[in-house]
């Protein structure tokens, strides 16, 4: 069964155009929560433009399901993650001015480094996913790495999807076959929404969990969180 982490990063967006704390992000996290959310997750920048180091130190003790702190393994991220002790961390490897994640890891090139950080991290008991490409040749890079889980980026499904949904998921199901004769948990996340979840889980119903943020918000604008959560939620428990 798939669960649902819901990212938090724009409300912390919105919160942070105006200052002040409205919207409450540690009580969004909560209510994501009470609303059926399966996990929270949160992916803070150096630059703190959405989501801030602090509110994941304070977010932390009320996340009840699962927390998953994503984002760039640099020094001051490393130090946050071992802090903190979130359930999973994702390992994604963004620029500092990225305007959001763009692509996975080459965790062939990247190996050394790779299998360093997720020895930190699995250390302190933090199941560890990397951020990757749908590539088979990726998941197995990333298991050579000693990782836990990968985390499919899914914006050229998305993009791809209302064209011909088949071979928008293609890619994906390779690798995602790939990911489990290697043992690897699979997560996915980034521009998934109500129109093209479904077909995506319905494809590859194994998928441990999928985090989506932005779609949520937009539709919580006209919805609401709660029916938005449960929306979400429904697409996803059919198949």
């Amino acid at each position: 069964m798939t669960n649902l982490s819901v990212n938090i990063n724009k409300i912390a967006t919105i919160r942070n155009a105006r200052g002040g704390n409205m919207p409450d992000v540690e009580k969004a996290a909560r209510d994501c929560e009470a609303f059926g959310a399966e996990g929270i997750t949160v992916h803070p920048r150096p630059d703190e433009r959405h989501i801030r180091y602090s509110d994941v130190r304070a977010i932390r003790p009320g996340v009840k399901t699962e927390f998953n702190i994503e984002g760039n393994p640099i020094p001051s991220f490393v130090d946050l993650v071992l802090e903190v002790v979130p359930d999973q961390v994702t390992l994604v490897p963004d620029a500092h001015d990225a305007i959001t994640s763009n692509q996975g890891w080459d965790t062939i090139a990247n190996r050394e480094f790779l299998t360093r950080i997720c020895k930190v991290f699995k250390d302190k008991g933090i199941r560890v996913s990397i951020f990757i490409d749908p590539d088979p040749a990726m998941a197995v890079g990333a298991k050579e790495c000693g990782c836990d889980r990968v985390e499919l980026y899914t914006a050229s499904y998305a993009e791809r999807f209302p064209v011909n949904p088949e071979e928008a998921v293609k890619p994906y199901l390779e690798t995602a076959i790939k990911v489990r004769e290697l043992g690897l948990g699979l997560n996915a996340g980034h521009d998934l929404n109500l129109d093209n979840l479904g077909y995506f889980i319905k494809t590859i119903p194994w998928t441990d969990e999928v985090s989506i943020g932005h779609a949520i918000i937009c539709d919580a604008l006209y919805m609401g969180l709660e029916r938005t959560i449960k929306a979400y939620l429904a697409e996803i428990k059919k198949f």
